[in-house]
């Protein structure tokens, strides 16, 4: 059948479910410019009606199309084709203009940067009003937070790891840079310089904070997984913390099995080191479920949870949290206590307001279907090309793309660079040991065309560098 305003025909034989046909359609006629901007689409229950079909295969549809850069939603407003620079309209009988250059706007994979549709999500826009509404506030928010923001921190994690945490066990952060300094700050009152092990390769900026905020920060090599258990017997002296990635090991991409975690919590223990588990990335699995947090499991060991709302929502916002118990979790609330609170008491209402009427779960779950399909794309352009490898793909936002030993990773992401695409080499991560060769590829902030149009760039590039089978160049 097909709808008056809209060329659209669902084939109800066909496999493909009903919305992936609307949107693809939909799509379609964006590019063709038959549908362009600024056309008002008909609304979710005027389309599902007189396609015949319920009413969520449209919103399905309109939610693909929103995360990737074609539709704009606007409430009341309706929804309307986004003005975009990247999606050209049909060709005009217009005289084209001597010695104008066509514009190359950098598409950026860099790694760590979602997705920014949550700020146009109306359950957000709802959120601040209700926080500015609050009568007045004459008073500093609460050093460790505000109760409600706290008690809302801990039901999302009771629903989204499984983890029971009391409120009083929650401190309210500006993010995780500042939750390490937090961390250095409170264990220098009883060390001057505390040792921190950290993951080789691993997270520069976590290097770079503890480093500047008087930490002695020490390297351990590790794989995919992350540490093994037994590598510690080594390590001497021991330190006074070691900071994991054990969900989605950055930039890696594993998991720390079960079994190691068990064992670092057992050696932890028995040396009295603090474990520092940043839950980076567990939000968005695409194969498996997430292991449970290192600091549910039964041990004796001191484990303080650092999270953030940088990679849900995004970095603007600035805001995490630390789940603290024991003695230590005493003195980072000493700690912070004496600091004072680097948040807002305006965002620390609004995320408590956005959690608590479950807009923080529904755009969860909307961005791990788009970066869900965004992963699709990496594998169906670079996952079967001879002498390539691509990892780090069961989770977050971003994959690792292995080179063979002619291609160097810098000089391959200059080229890109020149040709409008930023990609950032995997050797950067690293510390210490010798390098891996290869590419760090962030697919959670572009859209579906601009990361399409970013890949055939880095495949034009590769079939360039690339030996035939991928061997090496004699």
């Amino acid at each position: 059948m097909a709808v008056a305003e809209l060329p659209l025909t669902l084939d109800r034989t066909s496999p493909t479910p009903l919305s992936a046909q609307v949107a693809a359609q939909l799509r379609r006629a964006i590019l063709e410019g038959t549908v362009g901007a600024p056309h008002h689409l008909p609304s979710s229950r005027r389309l599902a009606a007189e396609l015949g079909v319920s009413r969520g295969v449209v919103v399905r549809a309109y939610e693909q199309l929103t995360g990737e850069g074609y539709l704009e939603g606007h409430g009341a407003a309706g929804t309307r084709v986004a003005v975009r620079a990247d999606v050209r309209a049909p060709t005009r009988a217009t005289p084209p203009r001597p010695r104008e250059e066509p514009s190359h706007p950098v598409i950026d994979l860099t790694p760590g940067r979602p997705s920014d549709t949550p700020f146009a999500d109306r359950s957000w826009r709802t959120a601040w009003r209700e926080a500015v509404a609050e009568p007045g506030h004459v008073d500093l928010p609460p050093a460790l937070g505000t109760p409600r923001l706290r008690a809302a921190i801990a039901g999302h994690l009771a629903t989204a790891r499984g983890l029971s945490v009391d409120p009083e066990d929650v401190i309210v952060t500006a993010g995780t840079s500042d939750a390490l300094q937090l961390i250095v700050t409170a264990l220098r009152s009883h060390s001057p310089a505390p040792r921190v092990l950290v993951e080789d390769p691993g997270y520069p900026t976590a290097r770079r904070v503890l480093t500047t905020a008087g930490a002695q920060v020490e390297t351990l090599p590790v794989g995919p997984d992350g540490l093994r258990a037994t590598q510690l017997t080594t390590v001497d002296p021991v330190p006074e913390a070691v900071l994991i990635t054990p969900s989605h090991q950055y930039p890696l991409g594993g998991r720390m099995p079960v079994q190691e975690r068990l064992a670092l919590l057992e050696w932890a223990a028995e040396h009295r080191v603090l474990v520092l588990e940043d839950d980076y990335d567990s939000e968005f699995r695409h194969r498996r479920m997430p292991l449970p947090a290192t600091a549910s499991l039964p041990s004796q060991a001191e484990v303080v949870l650092l999270g953030s709302f940088s990679k849900t929502l995004s970095p603007w916002l600035r805001c995490g949290y630390l789940v603290v118990r024991g003695t230590t979790g005493n003195l980072l609330k000493e700690t912070r206590t004496r600091l004072d609170t680097p948040v807002s008491g305006v965002l620390q209402s609004a995320l408590a307001h956005y959690i608590e009427e479950g807009g923080l779960a529904r755009h969860t779950a909307r961005a791990r279907r788009a970066y869900t399909h965004r992963r699709t794309l990496l594998l169906d352009r670079l996952a079967d090309r001879p002498g390539l490898e691509l990892d780090a793909l069961e989770g977050g936002l971003h994959a690792v793309l292995r080179l063979p030993a002619p291609v160097d990773a810098e000089d391959l992401a200059a080229m890109a660079l020149t040709r409008g695409v930023r990609v950032v080499p995997l050797t950067r991560y690293y510390a210490h040991r010798p390098p891996e060769n290869g590419l760090v590829i962030g697919y959670g902030a572009p859209t579906d065309l601009q990361l399409t149009r970013a890949l055939d760039i880095l495949i034009q590039l590769l079939d360039t560098t690339v030996p035939p089978g991928g061997q090496d160049r004699t």
